[in-house]
């Protein structure tokens, strides 16, 4: 009985036999070493007594007419402008802010009617000097103004006053940073980053005593503003 043995050419044995190729050969990566930092945040405060203060000051007025109401509050509002040049306001220190003109509706028995008109002309007030604040107050209220309501105080250099706090913020932060490398047995080196955090810090609305006397200016308690900055800082390690 005769053996079929099938033949298998010499140049697929010579593929099948030979040694896999080596995978292509890869660039070791060159891990450099980061410098060490140590990073830091930092906060500083400045509290001062307020230079300036703003007041919003409205005229409002009734009648059977829009123009009737219109007319009447501008009456108003022009005595309440005298009045308050006449407390040492200057001009540019006096601004509208609002006006408006809506019908005054009632509503009974599940019904509406326009029963009038309302107008009503609101301005702000800066005062720059703050011991002549309660005699502005005054002056408006006694000339025909229908409320006084916004009081803030504010400083006239603000600026100044929040880049002092950002400095401080910085000395805060640096102050950290040493205290953290000395705890790490090592000494701060160059800064790598200063960053401002956060906004500064809006004035708060302070306690206002608005009592209505005829013998005594209207007392006024401005108290502080206070400025607040945040920073980041990285510094490097040695």
């Amino acid at each position: 009985m005769s053996m079929y043995r099938a033949s298998v050419p010499l140049a697929l044995l010579a593929i099948a036999a030979a040694p896999a190729a080596p995978a292509t050969a890869q660039t070791p990566s060159q891990n450099v070493p980061a410098v060490p930092v140590v990073m830091t945040q930092g906060s500083g405060v400045i509290k001062r007594a307020p230079d300036q203060a703003w007041v919003s000051i409205a005229a409002e007025a009734r009648a059977t007419t829009p123009g009737e109401a219109q007319k009447q509050a501008a009456e108003a509002m022009t005595a309440v402008q005298k009045a308050l040049r006449g407390a040492g306001l200057s001009g540019d220190a006096i601004r509208t802010t609002g006006y408006t003109l809506h019908p005054d509706i009632q509503y009974e028995g599940g019904r509406s009617r326009v029963r009038g008109y309302i107008a009503r002309n609101q301005i702000e007030a800066r005062v720059d000097q703050l011991d002549r604040l309660g005699a502005v107050i005054d002056a408006a209220g006694a000339s025909g103004a229908t409320s006084m309501a916004g009081l803030r105080f504010d400083l006239k250099d603000r600026a100044a006053a929040e880049r002092e706090a950002l400095r401080l913020a910085v000395e805060d932060a640096m102050g950290r940073a040493r205290a953290l490398a000395s705890g790490a047995n090592a000494s701060l080196g160059p800064i790598v980053r200063i960053e401002e955090a956060g906004g500064m810090r809006q004035p708060p609305m302070p306690y206002v005593a608005m009592e209505a006397r005829q013998s005594a200016q209207t007392p006024i308690a401005p108290g502080e503003i206070e400025i607040t900055a945040q920073v980041m800082v990285t510094v490097q390690l040695r």
